[in-house]
């Protein structure tokens, strides 16, 4: 008799309008936690791995040498990755093509540091901190320069970050707004919307920041195709999860390019002081992808890669596959 009642109440329950909502309510409060936790992990107490660091020249002190650079290990807490180049335009060459971050002088009137922020504030600053007090216990007077200065609109060097968090928020919350008010569009219409806001979302982002702010000089045709393909993948992203799982969507679209894509793209926090998984995988990701696009556009135009590229293409591609083929798959099901 017990369980027959409690059977029932769950049933006339699960047919009301309060099993979803309360679904939400768990799902929302899950959700802020773990945003909140994958965030601090990575960002709160940034701790340098391994920072690649070019080394030129010759010291008349191997010992001064030697004691600077386990000195910089133990300031930075991290192990400083040093290649020899036979000159110092092959080590420029080397930070341009953003193989390293910095580049070691060995000079018989004493060592020179030369750091690059664009390559990575965080970096930079972080060797710039210690550097002084580390030539300063091992007797070695150390000269610190920074050879690639940020743009003077963008001086911590995050609006990089917040136009890709832009353009990743706009995108899948342009595809949700798509999906309730347009929803009788067809797939191949769907996406093509997508792409509309997705160009448009892009020049509006440049407009703003670029033109009306000053705050960041943008390459423009590089940077709105950046912008707007970024757009463009994370809006299909979500598209794909609600031709799969329907109106709960949006949940694993959260969790994969905010609260993993995001936090892990070191647009806030270079990838070197970034926790190892979150450094692994966020270049994989369309956010992390964009962030390294965007940032060598910007910084090191002549030295872009294809790789950043290639990650969004391939998104953008499998998640509009996957979109079409469940919803001509439904559309035969019915029909």
């Amino acid at each position: 008799m017990v369980e027959d009642s409690v059977r029932e109440r769950w049933e006339t329950f699960s047919r009301s309008p309060f099993l979803p909502g309360t679904v939400i309510i768990l799902v929302a409060a899950l959700a802020a936690g773990l945003f909140a936790g994958a965030y601090t992990y990575a960002m709160a107490d940034p701790t340098p791995h391994d920072i690649p660091i070019a080394v030129t020249g010759t010291s008349t002190s191997e010992a001064t040498h030697v004691a600077f650079v386990e000195g910089m290990d133990r300031a930075t807490g991290a192990s400083l990755r040093l290649q020899q180049y036979d000159s110092y335009e092959q080590a420029r060459e080397a930070v341009d093509r953003q193989e390293v971050f910095a580049i070691l002088q060995l000079r018989p009137e004493g060592p020179e540091l030369d750091v690059s922020s664009a390559s990575g504030a965080t970096v930079a600053q972080l060797l710039a901190q210690v550097t002084p007090a580390v030539s300063a216990s091992v007797g070695a007077h150390l000269t610190v320069r920074d050879i690639n200065p940020l743009q003077p609109g963008d001086p911590h060097g995050l609006a990089i970050f917040y136009i890709t968090l832009a353009s990743v928020v706009v995108g899948f919350v342009g595809a949700t707004q798509l999906t309730v008010h347009a929803a009788r569009l067809g797939p191949g219409q769907t996406l093509a919307f997508t792409a509309g806001f997705a160009v448009l979302g892009g020049l509006a982002i440049i407009t703003v920041v670029d033109w009306v702010l000053g705050t960041l000089r943008l390459p423009l045709p590089e940077s709105w195709l950046i912008l707007s393909l970024t757009m463009f993948t994370c809006g299909v992203v979500f598209h794909m999860f609600t031709s799969l799982i329907g109106r709960w969507a949006i949940a694993p679209t959260w969790v994969l390019l905010v609260m993993l894509g995001n936090a892990s793209s070191g647009g806030a926090v270079a990838w070197p002081l970034l926790p190892s998984l979150f450094a692994a995988v966020g270049q994989w990701l369309p956010p992390g992808a964009a962030v390294n696009a965007q940032h060598t556009a910007i910084y090191f135009g002549a030295n872009q890669h294809a790789f950043p590229f290639i990650v969004l293409i391939v998104w953008a591609a499998v998640c509009s596959a996957v979109f079409v083929f469940r919803c001509h798959r439904k559309q035969a099901q019915r029909g």
